[in-house]
Parts: structure tokens; sequence; C-alpha cells
């Protein structure tokens, strides 16, 4: 099958929700492809280049190509695709919600409730996903060059420090990637209190705000 194009952007089009479709011009011929919105935003301007990695799926209204930004991402989208009811709108959903790394590693060390930020996935299909996928992933992650950040609160107050900035308002994304900062760049203990790693947090988040 197509294991990627490369080709120029003929155009990007918001059909509803988080779905987006390419239309990637090859050869001459022009490719649909659906992709995350995380790819959509990270596409040049019409008619530069792009490759994209690609997943093509069989259905019985007709056939559909989705695109990728990485073999890793297209890899992550099948084995969300191989769990019981998760089909592939679900699946893009939790990418965009999450970068690769980050969605992995909530898969494997079960963290619910940083994959229910994602839209449409209940705590259920969350816990679904984390039994059926943990042990794959973890094999996955050993030969995908995917590096798994290990910062980040003990797990005693991970969830605690987690579910606090997400009541504030921030993102499943932001708040994996304040974390990350505070235990890579500022170097706060895994075992300090629940309060500091909130107060350093939302420190990195209002600086990023205020540069943004």
């Amino acid at each position: 099958m197509i294991s990627y194009l490369k080709g120029l952007v003929a155009g990007v089009q918001k059909v509803s929700g988080n779905r987006h479709i390419l239309t990637l011009e090859v050869n001459g011929i022009g490719y649909d492809l659906q992709i995350p919105t995380r790819l959509a935003q990270q596409l040049p301007d019409s008619g530069g280049v792009v490759q994209v990695f690609t997943h093509f799926q069989m259905r019985e209204e007709m056939p559909l190509l989705y695109g990728f930004s990485s073999p890793a991402e297209r890899d992550v989208f099948r084995f969300l695709l191989s769990v019981s009811g998760i089909g592939a709108a679900l699946a893009i959903a939790l990418l965009d919600t999450l970068e690769v790394p980050d969605l992995v590693q909530s898969i494997v060390t079960t963290n619910v409730q940083i994959l229910i930020q994602a839209p449409g996935v209940g705590k259920k299909t969350a816990e679904r996903i984390c039994l059926e996928l943990k042990t794959k992933l973890i094999d996955w992650r050993k030969t995908s060059g995917i590096f798994i950040a290990q910062g980040g609160p003990a797990a005693g107050i991970l969830e605690e420090v987690q579910m606090t900035l997400l009541a504030l308002g921030y993102t499943a994304e932001e708040v994996s990637n304040s974390l990350h900062y505070v235990s890579e760049q500022i170097g706060l203990p895994k075992d300090a209190y629940v309060e500091e790693w909130i107060k350093q947090a939302i420190a990195y988040l209002s600086t990023e705000a205020v540069e943004r």
C-alpha cells in the first residue's frame, strides 16, 4: 500500500470539528487525505512541498486515506484503531490533544485523567485503551526512537497536580509541557510538594502566554 506521499499542498479544508482534509498534488494527481488538526497547523502555504505518511482504510461507503506527520504518529493511530470501540475520529482526537510521546506515556502509565481530556473520550474508553495497549506500546517504544520524558512529579502526586491545572483551564498538552519544563529546566524534585509543582507550572505557562 501507499506508505507516504510527497507533493504540493493544493489546499486544506476544515470539514467539521477536528476533521481536516488536505488535498495533496503528487505528479499531477490530487489526493484527499484526512489529517489531524495538529498537522493542518504545521503545513506550509499552498504550493509548498510536504511529505505525509499515510494510512489507507477501506470502508463500505468509500475508501479513506489518512495522513500523518511521522511514521510514529501513524503507528500510534493504528494502535488506537485496534482498540475495541475506537474509530478514526477518536484516534485523531487523542493525537490532537497530546503529542505522541505524551500520549504514549499516558497510556503506558494508565493516566486516565489526561486521556479523557480528548473530545469524546470518556473514562471507560480511556481505561480500555490503557488495558489493551499498555503492553504493546511498552514494546513498541523500545524500537520507535520516540523519546519519553521521565521527569515530572512522583506518581503519588502527579494526578493531583494535573487535575488542578486542568481545572484552571489549561489543556492537557499545556499541562504536560509545563511539568516537563519544571522537571528538566528548573530541576524541581519529583517528591516536592504538590503546591510547588503547581506554582512552578503556572509560572511557566503564564510566561509562555505573555510571549505568545
